[in-house]
């Protein structure tokens, strides 16, 4: 049923689907932001506004430094941001951690990809292996191993001196972890079939890391373990006692990653357009 309220301008009662008022023509784009918020916590929608927010990201890293761009016939390579755009817009690794201390890389760095083919593959990873866990952990509960897997997959590639890396699959990998956990735990032939479906990925994952160069493998390994650890921590029961404190991690989860993402488009932006 469609819910009503109150324009602020001329007090009459207008729809809350409308983008502005149809007696005095205030607009309210404050609707769509709210809406969009609201797709983040609903069990249909947040895959896909995390894959908006994704492909939103690389457009930008791609608009920052365009003339960096690469357009060779390499797949893996193919339309890749430039170096100088990522680190800006926050890659982590050694290099953006210890040197120039950008701490909170190690959540920015989920959402930025250094190619085409990158972005595509992680995508589609992301979107069958989430919209599995968002219904079995729900959103709430999503947002914190999908963040938090990702923080602690990128901290063990600092830690392991990889020096430069990007890329969502560390999250991706902890959503698998997280899953497996699932299965493991709650047995039966539902639980079961879980674990053999994400198991599965894990194998191709690594197998992809070890004959293609240039795979964050202790990303992945990180990621996978975080979302193991996550998942036991958090648990899987809806009717948790705990679900107003997920949420609110939830709401930390996204505020921090929003807030972190917004830093680094300012960054780049402000040198890009200094230095031009």
């Amino acid at each position: 049923m469609t819910t009503a309220r109150l324009c602020p301008n001329c007090r009459k009662l207008i729809s809350n689907d409308e983008s502005k008022c149809p007696f005095c023509g205030t607009r309210y784009p404050h609707f769509f932001l709210k809406g969009f918020l609201l797709k983040l916590f609903n069990i249909d929608d947040v895959i896909t506004s995390l894959i908006m927010i994704n492909v939103l990201m690389f457009g930008i890293s791609i608009f920052i430094n365009y003339s960096e761009i690469r357009l060779d016939i390499n797949p893996l390579s193919f339309l890749s941001p430039g170096s100088q755009s990522l680190f800006f817009l926050g890659a982590t690794g050694t290099i953006p951690f210890y040197n120039y201390g950008h701490w909170w890389s190690l959540l920015t760095a989920n959402y930025l990809h250094g190619g085409l083919l990158h972005i595509i593959f992680n995508m589609i990873a992301l979107n069958q292996v989430g919209t599995l866990i968002t219904k079995v952990f729900g959103a709430h509960r999503f947002w914190i191993i999908y963040t938090g897997s990702g923080v602690l997959g990128f901290l063990l590639s600092v830690m392991m001196n990889i020096q430069f890396t990007i890329g969502a699959s560390a999250a991706v990998c902890g959503l698998i972890g997280a899953g497996c956990y699932f299965g493991k735990s709650q047995g039966g032939e539902y639980g079961h079939f879980i674990y053999q479906r994400l198991s599965g990925w894990i194998i191709s994952l690594f197998l992809f890391g070890f004959l293609v160069n240039g795979i964050n493998n202790w990303g992945h390994a990180g990621g996978l373990f975080g979302g193991i650890l996550i998942a036991w921590l958090v648990g899987y029961d809806v009717q948790s006692k705990y679900q107003k404190i997920h949420r609110v991690f939830a709401i930390a989860c996204i505020a921090a990653t929003s807030m972190a993402l917004l830093w680094g488009i300012g960054f780049a932006l402000y040198l890009k357009m200094t230095f031009s």
